[in-house]
């Protein structure tokens, strides 16, 4: 889930992030930021993985996240923040997990924040206390990815007959 980003460009190296690590689903959140189509821009900073990605489109984070909820997500917020769970201690194997990330400057809002099941914060030993949007989408589904696999859960976060259904449907385009 990308709340508010300012720079498409910067969703783009998100997008081929998750194509990598096996995300397929990506919420686009615009409730200050003009909203931009994920399909029509950044081919060179994406490799074009937009057009292998499923993308919804949401005008508020508590819409967003309500829908995510019902559908069975936890949904975990990425902040710069020494009192959230630091990324390699946290347990990420809930069947369906869902990964916020904020805009470039702010960060996630507050209702994005309070409405997440958890926080997650990267630890660091420098002196700057954040890194690019899309490296933080890399080390966070990185880890997501490689706890799931370290457990033997499955290396795609579909189930089966749901991975099935995309292949048909992504054969078609």
């Amino acid at each position: 889930m990308l709340e508010d980003i300012h720079d498409p460009h910067n969703a783009e190296a998100v997008f081929r992030s998750c194509d990598a690590f096996g995300f397929q689903r990506v919420c686009l959140i615009f409730d200050q930021e003009e909203p931009f189509d994920p399909r029509r821009v950044g081919k060179l900073s994406s490799s074009s993985a937009n057009k292998w990605l499923d993308f919804e489109v949401y005008a508020s984070a508590s819409e967003c996240l309500e829908e995510l909820h019902a559908e069975g997500y936890e949904v975990a917020a990425t902040v710069a923040d020494g009192g959230a769970e630091e990324l390699y201690a946290a347990e990420l194997t809930a069947p369906r997990i869902a990964v916020m990330l904020g805009n470039e400057n702010r960060g996630l809002s507050p209702e994005a924040v309070a409405l997440a099941d958890r926080k997650l914060t990267i630890p660091m030993a420098g002196m700057v206390r954040s890194l690019n949007l899309s490296v933080t989408a890399a080390i966070v589904l990185f880890e997501v990815t490689r706890q799931r696999r370290q457990t033997g859960m499955e290396r795609y976060l579909l189930p089966g007959d749901e991975r099935d259904a995309l292949l048909a449907r992504l054969d078609e385009r």
